[in-house]
C-alpha cells in the first residue's frame, strides 16, 4: 500500500447521516463498518505497537467504587518509535476531513484530540462507567480479527441504558440496566459515542486464551475549555 494514499474512506465519513448518530438511544452513538479503508486496516493492525512499549495498569483503584479497568496502555506522542502508517493515520485524524466530520456529529468544533492504545489481557474488563465531564466523547478503533480472536471471548463495548436510575458517582454492575446493546468489535468496526449525564458503557470479562489481547486504539474528544487548557498545561493526559 502506498503511503501516499489515505487510511480514512472519506466517502463512508460523509455518507453516515448526523441524524444516525443523535437520535441514538439511550446517548448518540453509533458502531460503523469501514471508515478506514480494507487496506488501510489491514496495514495498521499489522504493525500495532509492541505490548514493551506500553505501561501495565492493573489494580489501579478508581472513583466510585467501581472495578478497575486493566490493561497496558500507550499515549500516543509524535516521537513514537512506531509504524510510520501510525503517524500517517493521526495525522489524518487532525485533518480538515476527520475534524469537519467530528464538528458535524457532535454540533461543535470547540474540541481537541488525544490518542492511546489499550490492549486488555485474559480476565480484564471496563465496569460501567460514565466517562470524565472534560471528555466529550470518544471513538474506538477495534484491531482484532476473525484469524486470532473468537467473539464468544468478548471485548465488545456495552451500551448500558440505565432509565436514568444512577448517579454518575455510582458502581452498578451490568445486570443492573434496564437495556443494553452491544457494539460489533470484530474485523474493521468502530464505535463513537457522545458523554452525556447518563453515557454508561462497558467491556464484559475477557474470556480469551492467556496469549492473546484485546487491542483498540482510542480517539479521545475533549472539551477545549478553560479546565482542559489548564489540565493540559499541567501535562496531565487526556483521555484517562
Amino acid at each position: 500500500m502506498n503511503s501516499a494514499q489515505p487510511l480514512l474512506d472519506q466517502s463512508r465519513l460523509a455518507g453516515i447521516a448526523t441524524e444516525t448518530f443523535r437520535d441514538a438511544h439511550p446517548y448518540p452513538w453509533l458502531n460503523p463498518e469501514g471508515v478506514l479503508t480494507e487496506q488501510a486496516f489491514d496495514l495498521l493492525r499489522h504493525n500495532m505497537p509492541a505490548v514493551e512499549q506500553m505501561k501495565a495498569s492493573f489494580g489501579r483503584k478508581r472513583a466510585h467504587g467501581q472495578k478497575p479497568h486493566d490493561r497496558y496502555s500507550l499515549e500516543y506522542q509524535p516521537d513514537l518509535d512506531i509504524h510510520p502508517a501510525w503517524h500517517q493515520f493521526v495525522a489524518e485524524l487532525n485533518g480538515p476531513e476527520y475534524q469537519r466530520w467530528l464538528a458535524r456529529l457532535f454540533a461543535t468544533r470547540r474540541f481537541t484530540l488525544s490518542y492511546h492504545w489499550h490492549y486488555a489481557p485474559r480476565g480484564a474488563s471496563v465496569s460501567p462507567h460514565c466517562d470524565a465531564k472534560r471528555k466529550l466523547g470518544s471513538h474506538i478503533f477495534y484491531f482484532n480479527t476473525e484469524d486470532e480472536w473468537k467473539r464468544e471471548w468478548g471485548g465488545q463495548t456495552v451500551i448500558l441504558d440505565d432509565g436514568g436510575r444512577f448517579a454518575r458517582s455510582s458502581a452498578p454492575d451490568f445486570d443492573d440496566f434496564e437495556q443494553s446493546w452491544v457494539a460489533d468489535a470484530m474485523g474493521n468496526r468502530s464505535l463513537l459515542f457522545q458523554r452525556q449525564g447518563n453515557s454508561w458503557h462497558g467491556v464484559r470479562e475477557l474470556d480469551c486464551p492467556e496469549d492473546r489481547l484485546r487491542k483498540v486504539f482510542i480517539v479521545v474528544v475533549n472539551a477545549d475549555n478553560l479546565a482542559a487548557r489548564v489540565r493540559r498545561l499541567f501535562h496531565r493526559p487526556d483521555g484517562y
